[in-house]
């Protein structure tokens, strides 16, 4: 006959068990790795885009990486803050509102070398009459997100430089959300001009997605600092060294790294740093965005 003591050995033994496989299960749910990026083009283009990305850094990490959409720009901003995934691909001034946001808990590790020297276009239709930043006066004019870097606050504040108001002296302000949303807004005739990435851009030319014989750029920026990739400053040194040299391995010698470079229109990624934004930070001030 089995004793009261054999019995309670056995369930605590049970509860053990249970226990560890419990932790065992939560530790293999927290090996995954998320990623997300700020949505500037469509759902089904970022997905495609970062498939390679999540395979090389599944591969260079040694543990599964999950990409996770994300509906707007401000959602990007609260996954990385409330820790819901560990890196975003921000532009440089979603960068600053969650550096804000969190209390300067955002650490940005690289950026493409591009993105040291990046600059907006606008664009309009050929026949439109527009030909310098002052012949916007009176026009419908689109930007991309409100929260996004080269579709909104670098050509608001360029705009702001050359005495433009947007709100004063457009016909009317539009928002599309992203920036194939933006050049759709142009070709098809629903505004007069907008402002977008100057890479978005010349991916739609390069693939002929566009016809520079009705549509082109009539103004090019002055240069800035732009997108990156940034963890929170809660993840370990060493998986941020870890996540950090993976990104900067990447190069255009081997298929693996010409095929993730090129989905994100990158020669490579080079070290970026919090300070490099401190212009953007800058400018959205001047401009209002950020109180």
């Amino acid at each position: 006959m089995t004793s009261i003591f054999q019995r309670v050995a056995r369930r605590a033994l049970l509860l053990t068990t249970l226990a560890t496989l419990s932790v065992c299960v939560t530790a293999h749910a927290q090996a995954t790795f998320k990623v997300t990026t700020i949505p500037e083009e469509a759902a089904s283009e970022q997905i495609r885009k970062f498939g390679p990305m999540v395979k090389y850094l599944e591969r260079m990490l040694g543990t599964k990486v999950e990409f996770v959409p994300v509906s707007d720009y401000p959602a990007a901003v609260e996954a990385l803050v409330n820790k819901q995934v560990d890196m975003v691909w921000f532009g440089g001034f979603t960068f600053v509102q969650a550096k804000l946001r969190s209390g300067d808990k955002i650490i940005p590790l690289v950026q493409r070398e591009e993105d040291t020297q990046f600059r907006s276009v606008f664009i309009t239709q050929k026949d439109s009459g527009i030909k310098t930043l002052a012949d916007l006066k009176g026009k419908q004019v689109s930007f991309g997100s409100a929260s996004s870097t080269s579709g909104h606050l670098m050509p608001r504040s360029f705009l702001l430089e050359a005495g433009i108001e947007p709100e004063r002296d457009f016909k009317r302000v539009a928002f599309s959300g992203a920036h194939d949303a933006t050049i759709a807004s142009v070709v098809s005739g629903r505004v007069d001009a907008a402002a977008l990435d100057i890479t978005v851009w010349r991916k739609f030319v390069s693939e002929n997605k566009v016809d520079t014989s009705k549509v082109d750029v009539f103004y090019t920026t002055p240069p800035y600092f732009n997108y990156n990739y940034s963890v929170h400053a809660d993840m370990p040194a060493a998986q941020r060294e870890k996540v950090t040299q993976a990104l900067l391995a990447l190069n255009t010698n081997d298929a693996e790294g010409k095929e993730v470079l090129g989905l994100a229109r990158a020669s490579r990624y080079v070290p970026t740093k919090a300070d490099n934004y401190k212009g953007l930070e800058a400018a959205g001030r001047s401009a209002g965005l950020i109180k």
